[in-house]
């Protein structure tokens, strides 16, 4: 007797994306091969856009996930701004200010023409200042990560920049391999949806290029990562105190097997 299971009984692969009403960029950062070639455990690392906008349905699907902590580097104004306190969920404020579009308008309110490639360089310094400036924020997020299993989304305000630089990090400590961090990455640039309003008149190629993410911002980031550090392992370990034992650690936690 064929002791095999139909095939429309296999195992389904959980959807990546995340379909909410108040938030476009919700997905999960399961399946991805990392260290030893096990998988990044599905439902329980999520990255996000800001989550203030939730609705009774949202928050229907994050209680079915189980979801029950938020990691959020927004900058103090824009908390206070689309502020959210949601029950089941405990919100761990990891302050990362924002600098790019504050820099932005104050050139072009000094009269100055803002191309995109000026856009570009303010983009690519602000992932610049995460790697020194801000690594005891991104520090935080992998001391709640080691602290419980308790699936847990981190965000920022679109979910790609401040968000996008701790889900590098985040997948290459569990061993992923660079190209596929990269693949997670961009995959914004399919997923955000930009709100109706934005934040100040600019021209249109220069929201283009902040509303968007590029290899190159990224790049900036792990560059600097390689000349002031010599790699990635090493940052972790000296910068993040993500040292050999925390990443078993992290291993065991979140990655199946």
């Amino acid at each position: 007797m064929d002791n095999e299971l139909p095939a429309s009984w296999a195992p389904q692969t959980p959807s990546r994306a995340i379909r909410l009403d108040g938030a476009s960029n919700f997905r999960d950062l399961g399946g991805y091969a990392g260290l030893d070639g096990r998988r990044v455990r599905w439902r329980t690392l999520f990255r996000a856009d800001h989550l203030a906008g939730l609705s009774l349905a949202d928050l229907q699907v994050l209680q079915t996930l189980k979801l029950a902590r938020s990691a959020d580097f927004r900058g103090r104004l824009e908390s206070a701004h689309l502020a959210y306190e949601w029950p089941g969920i405990a919100r761990h404020a990891l302050v990362v200010e924002p600098t790019v579009v504050q820099r932005a308008s104050a050139l072009l309110a000094a009269g100055n023409d803002l191309t995109a490639a000026h856009a570009e360089e303010l983009m690519q310094d602000t992932y610049r200042s995460f790697v020194h400036d801000y690594a005891p924020r991104f520090a935080q997020l992998f001391q709640l990560l080691l602290e419980s299993q308790d699936p847990l989304v981190f965000h920022c305000t679109a979910g790609k920049d401040r968000t996008g630089w701790a889900a590098a990090l985040l997948l290459t400590a569990l061993g992923v391999d660079e190209d596929t961090v990269m693949q997670d990455y961009l995959l914004t640039n399919q997923l955000y949806q930009r709100p109706a309003t934005t934040f100040a008149p600019m021209p249109p190629e220069v929201l283009d290029v902040l509303w968007r993410v590029q290899a190159s911002y990224l790049a900036a980031a792990t560059d600097l990562v390689r000349s002031d550090f010599g790699g990635m392992e090493n940052y972790l370990r000296d910068a993040l105190g993500i040292d050999l034992a925390a990443r078993e650690r992290l291993a065991a936690l979140y990655l199946e097997g």
